[in-house]
């Protein structure tokens, strides 16, 4: 078992139909969690690598009725470092 977390941002609200679909996708085998963030638009889905793909998994959240934007990286890229000039 290979767990995998990923990061989606949805566009608007879910309605509660679309909660109570994404709540039945926790059901779905190989899926080990989904959390909602309301105020960042986002959910994260953790899920097993070994039995699902991303791109399942980012089907199984369009076919609830969440309206997904994009794929969010979870780890933020390094501020790039200023260049210092060499010394001599």
């Amino acid at each position: 078992m290979t767990n995998v977390d990923i990061l989606f941002r949805y566009a608007s609200p879910p309605t509660e139909q679309v909660a109570l679909a994404l709540a039945r996708a926790r059901d779905v085998y190989g899926i080990r969690g989904l959390t909602l963030d309301r105020s960042a638009q986002t959910v994260r889905v953790e899920f097993d690598a070994t039995r699902l793909t991303p791109a399942v998994v980012a089907n199984l959240l369009a076919s609830s009725g969440l309206q997904l934007v994009e794929e969010l990286p979870l780890i933020l890229p390094a501020a790039p470092q200023p260049e210092t000039a060499p010394t001599s």
